[in-house]
């Protein structure tokens, strides 16, 4: 397994920003994308971008794993790593696992981490407001950072390269039209923020400046850290409520108590 560590500018990762979900951040849908108040919180941001222009504000990392499943496990460089799988689907489909999208016998899977750095939101520290869009701001640069980052994986042989011939736009990437998925860490598909301390401890996330809380919670606040997955059928789902039997069963996995793993999974615990 060898790491891979990049370093992106402003001026490399605003094509790739998705404004909807700056606007979503603000409480702002993407139908309103025209309106005045919209289009003034984005130009404020783009002043942001403007003053950051080709300094370094985001930086990223990737690993490239030996990986299979086993049941509900994905295993990954040897060391097991307990998925969640879906109690409730829509009517006709499976329930699904991440691990369903990992080749039980022999497979790749990547792992990831960016984040961008906390001088962006120390830029406006003396104006509430503009404070709040630098915090928006890092945000998505750590979100592009990965869409961009991602997009190099799939097409550089050098890094992985299972979809040489992919030529899609900013806007295809950030619809997600390309092969593969890029779950991240404490959302539906992927709902265990503990998850973060096994991939810790296989990407060191201190080697691009993440650190992290007791709870799982990665600083800079502006960080992303997560799974790349390559199976053409792969799509993202959420994991929903789970039964306590199951909680159980997840908690046995990790090795950890239920009551601790309870804290981490509240949202999915009906």
């Amino acid at each position: 397994m060898k790491r891979h560590i990049f370093y992106y500018t402003a001026k490399e990762l605003a094509p790739f920003i998705d404004w909807s979900y700056f606007l979503h951040a603000w409480g702002i849908g993407a139908h309103s994308k025209g309106e005045k108040e919209a289009v003034e919180i984005v130009e404020e941001a783009k002043k942001v971008l403007d003053k950051l222009d080709k300094k370094v504000c985001a930086r990223a990392m990737f690993a490239l794993c030996d990986a299979h499943s086993h049941g509900d496990n994905i295993i990954i460089e040897g060391k097991a790593l307990p998925m969640l799988r879906q109690q409730h689907s829509t009517k006709g489909e499976p329930c699904l696992c991440l691990s369903d999208f990992i080749a039980p016998k022999e497979d790749k899977i990547g792992l990831f981490a960016t984040c961008a750095g906390e001088e962006i939101t120390e830029m406006h520290c003396d104006d509430p407001f503009l404070g709040l869009v630098a915090q928006t701001v890092a945000s998505r640069l750590a979100e592009a950072a990965a869409t961009l980052m991602h997009r190099d994986v799939r097409t550089k042989r050098e890094l992985w390269g299972y979809a040489p011939d992919e030529e899609l736009t900013p806007q295809e990437l950030n619809l997600e039209k390309f092969q593969g998925i890029r779950p991240a860490v404490g959302y539906p598909s992927l709902p265990d923020q503990s998850i973060i301390f096994s991939i810790d401890k296989i990407l060191s996330l201190d080697r691009i400046g993440i650190t992290l809380t007791a709870n799982g919670a990665m600083f800079p606040h502006a960080a992303v850290c997560g799974m790349m997955i390559s199976h053409p059928a792969a799509r993202y789902f959420a994991v929903g409520n789970i039964t306590d039997e199951q909680l159980a069963d997840y908690a046995a996995r990790r090795s950890m108590p239920v009551e601790k793993i309870q804290k981490f999974l509240i949202k999915n615990i009906g």
